[in-house]
């Protein structure tokens, strides 16, 4: 069986044709960098705008690639939560109507459960029960995943996702967006020692919740002081930059890998599953690696092509085909995070 799958729940619009055995016939991910570089963060409005733009080619070059066509597909599936509200429209208006007229089966798809269900896919083992970790652009969450679409919350943000501080910090270090590879590349020359930053929560066992905005705001007090506004040019050297930088990653990664071990700990699992944008991090992905083995648990993380936002992690799909989860054309969007269970 062949599926469609249809990703613009932020600002990239892909799409992917899987097979009920996880086979990747085809990926295309249409990028959406270059339009929202000069604002330094995605803009919600631009994002909805170019997914119009693109959704039709993206589709067309995913089934030539995959050298099918709509007659031959089985079902269609499209992430409706969460997401921007209108990007998720676009890729929910496309897929309504390529089910209607083509008589598809619809399947809904939660961007945070694929994230994890992308370790699925690359490992090519069954990676539940396990703890999984979302961390991204828009999401820093925790959550017990007994199945594929079961998951229930221990922990997130409450208040900037990882990657938004990544994306915050870079345009405060005069760093281009996004933030991410940009932090990444300016603190290899950098000691991530340099400047003691803080780690919010990190030291609290009584909660799972991760917190970024004192971090920001710290790492703005050292470029530009208390008090101050950021403007006109940067009044600090090439190596405090790359010093700030890392030292700024560290904290995020320590405070990322302290609360996933504590949810190791708590439930008692095993596995840890990393998925989401940040998780493409370097550093992040090597120390994650020796912190779990050193504590005897397995680790998945996907390959960097499936741990920025992809439409192959659709495939979470066919678990709901199995299961003969289908969806009617009143199907809605969710933006928030309300719909994860």
């Amino acid at each position: 069986m062949r599926i469609l799958t249809l990703e613009t729940t932020c600002d990239e619009t892909a799409a992917a044709v899987v097979t009920d055995q996880l086979e990747v016939l085809s990926s295309v991910v249409a990028s959406q960098d270059e339009l929202h570089y000069r604002f330094g963060g995605v803009v919600p409005e631009i994002a909805s705008r170019a997914h119009v733009e693109r959704v039709v080619p993206v589709i067309d070059e995913a089934l030539r690639r995959a050298d099918t066509t709509l007659d031959r597909l089985d079902a269609v599936a499209v992430a409706n939560t969460p997401g921007l509200a209108g990007s998720l429209l676009v890729g929910l208006t496309a897929a309504k109507t390529l089910a209607l007229t083509h008589d598809l089966p619809l399947i809904a798809i939660n961007h945070l459960q694929a994230h994890i269900y992308a370790c699925r896919i690359a490992s090519g083992i069954d990676v539940f029960p396990c703890v999984g970790l979302i961390v991204s652009g828009g999401h820093s969450n925790l959550y017990r995943c007994d199945h594929p679409t079961d998951f229930t919350p221990l922990g997130g943000t409450i208040d900037d996702a990882a990657g938004e501080a990544f994306d915050k910090v870079a345009s405060l270090l005069g760093l281009p967006f996004p933030g991410g590879p940009s932090v990444q590349k300016a603190a290899e020359s950098g000691s991530s020692s340099a400047y003691r930053l803080p780690r919010p929560l990190l030291d609290n066992p009584k909660t799972l919740n991760f917190s970024f905005s004192g971090l920001k705001t710290a790492v703005r007090y050292l470029v530009v002081g208390p008090g101050k506004l950021p403007v006109g040019p940067l009044r600090i050297t090439p190596e405090q930059v790359a010093d700030i930088a890392a030292s700024f990653q560290q904290a995020v990664i320590d405070c990322l890998i302290g609360k996933a071990l504590l949810a190791l700990e708590q439930t008692g699992f095993k596995v840890l599953c990393v998925g989401g944008g940040v998780a493409a991090n370097g550093p992040l992905r090597q120390q994650f690696e020796q912190a779990a083995a050193a504590k005897g648990y397995k680790l998945h993380v996907p390959p960097l092509s499936l741990c920025t936002d992809n439409a192959v992690m659709g495939a979470i799909a066919v678990e709901r085909l199995r299961a003969g989860q289908f969806e009617d054309l009143d199907l809605d969007i969710y933006p928030g995070l309300q719909r994860i269970g």
